[in-house]
């Protein structure tokens, strides 16, 4: 894990908390080892990125199924059931015989990295523990800026150098710009964003500050704590002035600097089916962030289900899509039979799913009783209740094929 540590909200009616809970009743390894290595992150699932690397390594490593074979493969040998899983960083020749066997070239855009701080660095006179409007604990460190101190941070940012970029196809995702390019879009962009105040009161003054900067711990042992959403390419000497200009990190000690890296994905609507299998290749599927899906949650999820269709094509069964119901058959539809022109990595969304019809909530009555947030809260449960009915049924199904 190197954008952040962190698989998400674990809110059981979000996207990503209803895409845990199927993930955990297919047995997901990568949830088993998040959860043993988690660390306090209010109301999100995040690790010790070392000791969950670790942990799932040595799991793998020890599997009785599983002969590890550490070399670089640059043309697969699909006589056998392949899955390619080779992440944002694919090796070129690996990413060349891809876009020859398949026809279609290869899209790139850059994914920066947040810094991270070490924790007996932050002033904690300035500096204060909280979670936003209390949920989940006290488990963020948080920098307060007023106006004044947010301009001046502001203006050395824009102004900072940053590392120039190579040419690609698509710059950005969206969902992870850098710090400074989410600053260009506009003076108040940072405070609608990254630097959102809402729902922390400074307990010195009592009231939300201008802007706000939000630290989450790292590992473990909590000695690291990394600066949530401020993803960059600044160069490390521009980092080092700017992020110290932040209240309560005038003495930051860096233990590791922003960066920003290539970032590769498939064409997923022109080449991959709902079961994360390549069309014009037999014996051939694409799971992770390759298949066209964004985040360490959404790449676990198509880890698993490449594993589970693989596992029904090698019984001689055909492998059938998970339903469009689920959060998971959602996003592997979306990647299936998206819009081409405007295909981009994608992560796990409620807006995806089918909607559920207005007649089988009250929505009238909650929209009078709790306001649109009730309403909201009610259609997630909604979500979350027909997500995991529908993949029961379609487990089951399985069941009594086998």
């Amino acid at each position: 894990m190197v954008c952040s540590n962190s698989f998400k909200s674990d809110d059981p009616n979000s996207a990503t908390g209803i895409l845990k809970a199927e993930m955990r009743r297919m047995d997901s390894l990568i949830l088993r080892c998040a959860e043993a290595t988690r660390v306090p992150a209010g109301n999100s699932l995040a690790v010790d990125r070392e000791l969950f690397s670790s942990t799932v390594t040595e799991t793998l490593k020890h599997h009785p199924n599983i002969e590890w074979v550490e070399a670089q493969v640059s043309v697969p040998d699909l006589r056998h059931p392949t899955i390619l899983a080779t992440g944002p960083l694919t090796s070129d020749p690996l990413a060349d015989w891809l876009a020859k066997i398949t026809g279609s070239g290869c899209l790139h855009f850059y994914d920066a990295i947040a810094p991270i701080v070490e924790l007996d660095s932050i002033d904690m006179e300035i500096a204060w523990k909280a979670s936003r409007y209390d949920k989940g604990g006290a488990d963020f460190i948080n920098c307060p800026l007023d106006q004044p101190q947010y301009e001046a941070f502001l203006d050395a940012l824009l102004s900072a150098e940053r590392v120039p970029l190579h040419a690609v196809d698509t710059p950005y995702f969206e969902a992870c710009l850098p710090i400074e390019v989410m600053a260009d879009r506009g003076r108040e962009t940072l405070r609608h964003g990254p630097m959102k105040p809402v729902g922390l009161d400074n307990p010195r003054t009592g009231r939300w500050p201008h802007a706000i900067v939000q630290l989450r711990q790292d590992t473990l042992a909590g000695e690291h704590f990394n600066l949530v959403g401020f993803q960059t390419r600044l160069k490390w000497g521009a980092q080092k002035e700017v992020f110290r200009l932040i209240p309560g990190l005038a003495r930051a000690e860096f233990a590791r600097f922003g960066s920003i890296h290539r970032n590769t994905y498939l064409q997923a609507p022109f080449l991959l089916d709902a079961t994360l299998a390549v069309k014009s290749v037999p014996n051939l599927w694409v799971a992770g962030q390759l298949s066209g899906v964004e985040g360490y949650l959404e790449s676990a999820a198509a880890g698993l289900a490449a594993a589970h269709f693989v596992d029904l094509a090698t019984r001689g069964e055909a492998p059938m899509p998970f339903p469009r119901d689920t959060v998971l058959g959602s996003l592997l539809h979306y990647l299936a039979h998206s819009s081409s022109k405007d295909f981009g990595p994608t992560n796990a969304m409620l807006g995806l799913l089918p909607p559920i019809p207005d007649d089988e909530l009250d929505v009238r009555g909650l929209k009078r009783s709790g306001g649109l947030r009730a309403v909201k809260a009610a259609k997630g449960e909604a979500h979350r209740k027909r997500a995991l009915a529908s993949l029961e049924r379609h487990l089951g199904s399985l069941d009594q094929v086998r």
